[in-house]
C-alpha cells in the first residue's frame, strides 16, 4: 500500500506528465531496446515507428499518476492491457526492466525538477502498479490453463481457408497444425501471430 505523501507526490507529477508524457515514453522505449534488444519482440515495432505506443503509454502513466489512489478504478483497463500482454507473452521477470527504464527516462526528461522525491515516489508507485499488472496476468495465465486445447508460447498453425472480405480486409481461417482442439475464444483477447 502506497503512504499519502508518495499518492500526493505522484499527483502533484500529473501536470508535466500531460506535457512531457510523450517525449518521457519516447525516451523510455529508446534506452530500453538499446539495452534490452531482445525485448522488441514483445513490442509492436510498428506501432513505435508511428509514435503510437510512445502515446499510449504516456497516456497509461498519466492515468495511473492522476488515480493513484484508487488504482481499483482502472482495473478494466489494466485487464484489457492485460490480455494484451499475455498474447505477447509479458512475464513477471520483465516489469522490473520496464521500471528501472521508465525512471531513468523521467529523470532524463526532467532534469532538475525530478528530484529525489519524485523519483523515490515514481519508483514505489510503478511497483505498486506492476505488481497489479502482475496479479491480473497471473490470474488470465491460471485461467488459461483450466482450458482444454490451451498451450503456452507458440504453436504451429495452418491457414485452412483465405478469404477476401472487402478491399482492405482478408479473413485467413487456421486450425493447430497438430490438430488440437482450441481453447473457448474470449472478448477483448488479443492474438499475436508469428510468420
Amino acid at each position: 500500500m502506497l503512504s499519502e505523501k508518495t499518492m500526493q507526490i505522484v499527483k502533484s507529477t500529473a501536470p508535466v506528465l500531460k506535457e512531457k508524457g510523450t517525449e518521457i515514453t519516447t525516451c523510455f522505449y529508446k534506452r530500453m531496446f538499446n539495452a534490452h534488444p531482445e525485448l522488441k519482440n514483445i513490442f509492436n515495432m510498428s506501432r513505435q515507428q508511428t509514435g503510437g505506443q510512445p502515446k499510449a503509454l504516456a497516456f497509461t502513466v498519466l492515468q495511473a499518476a492522476e488515480n493513484i489512489d484508487r488504482l481499483g478504478d482502472l482495473l478494466p483497463v489494466v485487464k484489457q492491457i492485460g490480455h494484451k500482454h499475455k498474447s505477447l507473452h509479458v512475464k513477471p521477470e520483465h516489469y522490473p526492466i520496464v521500471g528501472q527504464h521508465l525512471l531513468e527516462a523521467i529523470e532524463i526528461v526532467l532534469g532538475e525538477a525530478a528530484t529525489e522525491d519524485i523519483l523515490q515516489a515514481w519508483a514505489e508507485a510503478y511497483e505498486e502498479i506492476a505488481r497489479v499488472f502482475i496479479e491480473v496476468e497471473k490470474q488470465m495465465y491460471e485461467e488459461d490453463k483450466k482450458q482444454d486445447g490451451n498451450w503456452e508460447g507458440f504453436k504451429p498453425f495452418v491457414i485452412m481457408d483465405k478469404r477476401v472480405e472487402s478491399a482492405t480486409i482478408t479473413s485467413f481461417y487456421l486450425k493447430p497444425a497438430d490438430g488440437t482442439d482450441l481453447p473457448a475464444f474470449s472478448p477483448g483477447q488479443y492474438v499475436s501471430v508469428r510468420i
